[in-house]
């Protein structure tokens, strides 16, 4: 069952009130937006986004509309500025980014996010993705050589990104690269028995990589919280949660730029991390940091 990562700080970071608009722009299990429903009631107003709309169950949407006003949209969170700016007059009072896969999405999907089961290569947020959308299986089979070692290296800062890049390459000559196993073959193949007996599983960094290549992960972060911000209330709070260094690093130097631009204000000078007794009952939370901002009177 997926756990909601540092979810008492988040929902006491962003200032809840009785009444207010909130967004949660990365719905996925929805237990932040459960917790925020609760907090902010019957008048207040929630609004979700996620791409993938098996999300927003019926059980899912019959519970949250029993606490608040309940919004479903069903668009990725880069597209959130514009799908809010349809809303004439409404103003956010705070806003939650979680931006780490729910296990749902990891185990359930049937999408490829995960090299622990054997599936089609795909990899995107839709569920439906149409014929001129970027899959994984387009990244693996079309893609160059050097356009694979470089999202290998930038986005998973693979060591062995060019080894795997090349034996991409070898092995699609004879045939299309069509599932998760056939590409955890190849970097296992591709990579040295030291690094395959580690902590962290050999296929995590090529995975990792092409899914956020796949979704343009760090270009829709940006999109998106620049989006949001936009429509925030002066006094309104942020709140983003990042799950490894590249997507930490990409928050970090946006919140940076929006303080210097005057947007916003830090109120994290350093990131919030999982407390010992969430460690112990959701190890998934150890590389969790949250930041956290708030909008410019």
């Amino acid at each position: 069952m997926h756990k909601s990562v540092l979810l008492q700080e988040v929902i006491t970071a962003i200032l809840p009130k009785d009444g207010g608009v909130f967004v949660d722009a990365t719905f996925g299990a929805g237990g932040h937006s459960r917790s925020l429903a609760n907090a902010i009631g019957r008048t207040g107003h929630l609004i979700a986004f996620d791409a993938d709309e098996t999300v927003f169950s019926d059980e899912q949407m019959k519970k949250l509309a029993e606490l608040t006003h309940f919004e479903p949209i069903i668009a990725n969170f880069r597209t959130a500025g514009e799908k809010l700016s349809q809303k004439p007059g409404v103003l956010i009072d705070g806003a939650i980014f979680d931006l780490g896969l729910s296990s749902t999405q990891l185990e359930e999907s049937g999408r490829g996010f995960t090299f622990q089961k054997n599936e089609p290569l795909e990899m995107t947020f839709q569920s439906a993705p149409g014929a001129s959308d970027t899959t994984a299986f387009i990244v693996v089979n079309e893609w160059s050589e050097e356009s694979i070692t470089t999202i290998l290296r930038g986005f998973g800062e693979e060591r062995f990104a060019r080894g795997i890049a090349k034996k991409i390459l070898e092995t699609r000559k004879l045939g299309s690269i069509k599932t998760t196993a056939e590409l955890v073959e190849i970097i296992h193949e591709s990579t040295p028995g030291w690094y395959q007996r580690g902590k962290t599983h050999f296929a995590t960094r090529t995975f990792q990589a092409i899914r956020m290549a796949v979704n343009d992960e760090l270009g829709a972060i940006e999109a998106g919280i620049i989006g949001v911000v936009s429509h925030m209330r002066p006094g309104a709070r942020i709140a983003i949660i990042s799950f490894h260094s590249i997507e930490d690093r990409t928050v970090k130097q946006l919140l940076k730029r929006l303080v210097a631009e005057g947007q916003l204000v830090a109120i994290t000078k350093k990131p919030i991390t999982a407390s010992e007794g969430e460690l112990k009952e959701n190890p998934r939370a150890r590389s969790a940091k949250l930041r956290v901002a708030e909008k410019c009177s």
